[in-house]
């Protein structure tokens, strides 16, 4: 039961290209955000489509291949964890992030995926 103490799965599009980061010791990061949509009808009958962004983030060779083809409108499917992490911003303030840390990914889309 380990395994699925903390770990998140995903359906989305992406909405933006990835933004592959490349550190001087050799490491990789990517950051990419994803849209998850459901719809539902509300109590007068109307469609209701609801959209939640998430933050994803990964390392290493999981983040090149990401960086190399998450493009923005693609579908994907994502699996790993979520984080919670705080940083300071321009003006000093404190800033509160929710990410999903990426470990798994498949691609949805029926086109096939072109460099």
């Amino acid at each position: 039961m380990n395994s699925i103490r903390n770990q998140v799965q995903l359906i989305g599009h992406l909405g933006k290209d990835a933004e592959l980061i490349k550190f001087e010791n050799g490491s990789n990061k990517v950051n990419v955000t994803i849209a998850t949509s459901e719809s539902y009808k509300n109590k007068n009958g109307e469609k209701v489509e609801e959209t939640q962004w998430h933050n994803l983030i990964a390392w290493g060779k999981t983040a090149e291949i990401m960086g190399m083809y998450f493009k923005k409108g693609k579908q994907v499917a994502v699996s790993g964890k979520l984080c919670h992490r705080t940083y300071q911003d321009k003006e000093g303030k404190d800033r509160n992030v929710s990410e999903i840390q990426v470990n798994e990914f498949t691609f949805l889309d029926k086109k096939k995926v072109v460099n």
